[in-house]
């Protein structure tokens, strides 16, 4: 019996209510959703995603918006770029695709800030397209239910496709229900240093099980720290930028982090990045 025919019953019977999966939700608040879920958890993203959805329903009016109140309102999710990509990605969706956002995979990925992963999210999600969709939590749970393995190791772009490819029934519907069963699974049961074993509905047909669950000893992603790096003090710097209501001096910014050398890096690359802008008499604000 195929990993379908257990996982899309229990997804339909469990799955979290969030607000992009309920019906009536535009493939542009998939879109959406998808980039501000980058490397950042739910519980963080859910107040955001409603109230940009509420300001900016379409492509149209995010890309009318000014990048200031963008990057205001994309807040403390982190990684700010992705909030000016996603700018520029609706602007082109507003000009070349008649405010609908596309539901091509290439046609997709050609859109600014959007890659393979978002690309097919949106496509399966968004359109109920059959595409193999694959994330962390995808990966890890294919290589416990199908190949035994305690974790998924290092990412494989063009092997972990194939793998979910070949899981994936073969109706549009039932595929893109799936694949999101596949990444619900991964989020919340077969998780990475506590699987919930349980609770999970493929545990009777899982390689991992079956082999009496062995230690992943395979390589491993070193973990990503946060304390009193760039991105901390990136961080710090866009936080006095958005508080204030008007440009500040520099005076301002230097108050944000003690270490000059590193501030003043940092500074220098939000300029370059385009999330801050120095004015003509030497003030500083988020991009118009």
């Amino acid at each position: 019996m195929p990993l379908s025919a257990a996982l899309i019953p229990w997804y339909t019977a469990v799955a979290r209510d969030l607000p992009w999966r309920r019906p009536g939700t535009t493939p542009w608040g998939v879109m959406v959703s998808e980039f501000m879920l980058q490397q950042t958890p739910v519980s963080r993203v859910e107040p955001v995603w409603q109230r940009w959805m509420a300001d900016w329903p379409a492509p149209s009016a995010l890309a009318a918006a000014p990048r200031a109140d963008v990057l205001r309102a994309w807040g403390k999710l982190g990684y700010p770029r992705r909030a000016l990509r996603l700018h520029e990605a609706a602007a082109v969706i507003a000009d070349i695709h008649g405010d609908v956002v596309p539901s091509d995979v290439d046609a997709l990925e050609a859109l600014p800030g959007v890659g393979s992963y978002t690309a097919r999210a949106v496509a399966a999600f968004g359109y109920g397209r059959r595409c193999a969709v694959v994330d962390t939590n995808v990966r890890r749970v294919v290589a416990r239910a199908v190949h035994g393995n305690g974790d998924a190791g290092p990412a494989r772009v063009k092997a972990d496709l194939a793998d979910v490819t070949e899981l994936l029934p073969t109706g549009e519907a039932e595929a893109a229900t799936f694949s999101i069963a596949m990444m619900e699974l991964g989020a919340v049961v077969c998780t990475a240093r506590t699987p919930h074993c349980i609770a999970c509905p493929v545990r009777d047909r899982c390689a991992w099980l079956a082999a009496g669950a062995p230690a992943y000893d395979g390589p491993r992603r070193a973990p990503q720290a946060f304390a009193g790096t760039d991105r901390q003090v990136r961080g710090r710097l866009l936080d006095v930028l958005r508080d204030s209501p008007g440009p500040v001096d520099r005076a301002a910014l230097d108050r944000a982090w003690n270490d000059a050398g590193q501030r003043d890096r940092c500074l220098d690359s939000l300029l370059v990045d385009g999330l801050a802008e120095q004015l003509a008499d030497g003030r500083f604000a988020l991009p118009a």
